[in-house]
């Protein structure tokens, strides 16, 4: 059996975001492992005039080649493309579902705070360029307009009322210390969600890029042997 996995990466990211567990899945399988850039996204930025149709579009094209290919199409969202992953699966026959820090809702004050005052720190130590989270975030602050925040905020409402009706088995993962998507945000997406199985993975030392945390060889492994089973 032909087993193909759609991975799909977050707001104003690209393929980076989740390509360690890409790569994983690949060293792991003979699996067709999948991750398209969405429109105006990738490792230079050019989303102005780019809306939430295109992502879901682009989403659903490569989907659909995907699965004239294989016999069953697993489908991973991080961040943003979480909320497409579950579009997917409400739309599409999708054998199991991966959603790592999925965006039902953004923005953690505290989590902030907390990286704003780290990043100060660096700042009066000039270090700030060094910084994972400033290298980051500081070109997409640059470079994101304020109308393609506006479209993310259209898909999460989009999505919203998909969240009861997914039928595909997934497993979640969630970083304790994210500070884009409020941690309790997972708990409160595994009661939503009406599939069997379900699973819930919450790293204690993660933050929002999940696929980078310290401890992501552990939850390769565990996502690894739910998605064999």
């Amino acid at each position: 059996m032909k087993i193909g996995v759609l991975c799909i990466h977050g707001f104003s990211g690209g393929p980076y975001e989740v390509q360690p567990f890409a790569d994983f899945l690949k060293r792991q399988t003979t699996w067709e492992v999948v991750v398209p850039t969405l429109p105006g996204h990738g490792d230079v930025l050019s989303m102005r005039g780019h809306t939430h149709h295109e992502w879901l579009m682009a989403a659903e094209l490569a989907y659909r080649a995907l699965a004239r290919r294989v016999d069953r199409v697993i489908v991973v969202g991080f961040s943003m493309g979480g909320l497409i992953a579950m579009y997917l699966a409400k739309r599409y026959r999708v054998h199991k579902l991966v959603l790592l820090s999925a965006a039902l809702k953004y923005a953690s004050p505290m989590q902030l705070t907390k990286d704003i005052r780290e990043m100060a720190q660096h700042f009066r130590k000039r270090t700030l360029k060094q910084h994972e989270l400033y290298k980051r975030y500081a070109t997409k602050l640059r470079d994101v307009p304020i109308q393609s925040t506006f479209e993310f905020m259209k898909l999460v409402a989009l999505v919203k009322p998909f969240y009861a009706t997914i039928t595909a088995p997934t497993f979640i993962v969630q970083g304790e210390h994210d500070g884009i998507v409020p941690n309790k945000t997972a708990a409160l997406l595994y009661e939503t969600l009406q599939c069997t199985p379900k699973r819930l993975y919450i790293s204690p030392v993660g933050k929002h890029h999940i696929c980078y945390s310290a401890d992501c060889n552990d939850w390769f492994e565990e996502v690894y042997r739910f998605l064999c089973e």
